[in-house]
C-alpha cells in the first residue's frame, strides 16, 4: 500500500482509497480528494509538512498525516 505521502515530488498518482474516520475523511473529500482522482506533487515545504498538491485544477496544502490516509497507485 503506497500512501500518498510516499509520492516523489513532480509525480502523479490516482487516489485508490481515502482511509480514516468521519470528519477527517469527509473534510479530506470536501477539498476534491476522492477515489480515481489524479493528483500531482508539487513540493514539500522546508520543513517537510506540508505538501503541496494539485487536484482538479487547484493547488491545495495537506498535511502529511492527512496525506497517510490517502492511499494512492
Amino acid at each position: 500500500m503506497k500512501t500518498l505521502k510516499e509520492v516523489e515530488i513532480g509525480k502523479t498518482c490516482t487516489v485508490k482509497k481515502l482511509h480514516g474516520e468521519g470528519a477527517v475523511k469527509r473534510r479530506i473529500m470536501d477539498m476534491g480528494v476522492t477515489k480515481g482522482v489524479e493528483i500531482y506533487v508539487r513540493k514539500v515545504a522546508p520543513l517537510g509538512d506540508p505538501l503541496e498538491v494539485t487536484v482538479r485544477g487547484y493547488e491545495l496544502s495537506i498535511r502529511k498525516a492527512d496525506a497517510a490516509m490517502i492511499e494512492v497507485e
